[in-house]
């Protein structure tokens, strides 16, 4: 069989198609190495994905079903604007009610979250971590499995590069949901997210 770059072994599984057989892969090798170099995959996610990149302004939420033999598919997608007149705990109140609506309308099983890894000063951090604060509460009163994952790990697994810009990040994720319509920037990096879960979870 030719060799599969990472996107179409990640097509092939989730279509039932047959994989590359497996060879040797070091130990400390990169989540997405395993794939690149032919490892047999493991069994698919099964199940609804709530991907969320939090933002104080403008967190995006995408909803993605993973079904075996099957592409996954964009189930609701949203970017939760706050104007900058709307004070903070104003803000934290609206990602919270947001992130509960997806909840409560779906049968939610995990819950993914991009890491925030480097920010400029310590006001951003704090900003950053009350929004994240508020989007895990709401998942965490539901009792839901919530999983974080760096931005690296997520282009790695979605695009195949770690250094992969928005606009390749967008792209890509639409290529891969067969969506029509242009996403948003927050919202194809929370759909990442949930896809980024699903390709790398283990039982």
């Amino acid at each position: 069989m030719a060799r599969m770059n990472v996107r179409q072994m990640w097509a092939a599984k989730l279509a039932g198609k047959p994989m590359p057989a497996a060879v040797a892969v070091p130990r400390n090798a990169a989540p997405t190495a395993a794939l690149s170099a032919g490892v047999r995959a493991k069994t698919a996610f099964a199940g609804q994905v709530l991907g969320i990149d939090p933002s104080l302004r403008g967190s995006g939420l995408a909803l993605i079903e993973f079904r075996p033999g099957r592409a996954p598919v964009l189930l609701r997608c949203q970017t939760v604007k706050v104007p900058p007149r709307r004070t903070m705990p104003e803000a934290l109140a609206e990602i919270h009610r947001a992130v509960s609506a997806f909840l409560n309308d779906f049968d939610v099983v995990h819950v993914a979250l991009e890491q925030t890894i480097y920010v400029q000063n310590f006001q951003t951090a704090q900003i950053l971590g009350a929004a994240r604060g508020a989007a895990i509460a709401a998942a965490a009163l539901r009792e839901k499995p919530i999983f974080e994952y760096p931005p690296l790990r997520v282009k790695q697994a979605v695009v195949g590069a770690g250094r992969a810009s928005k606009e390749q990040m967008a792209r890509t994720v639409m290529s891969l949901l067969g969506h029509g319509r242009p996403l948003a920037f927050d919202e194809a990096d929370a759909a990442g997210v949930a896809l980024c879960h699903a390709y790398t979870w283990k039982r």
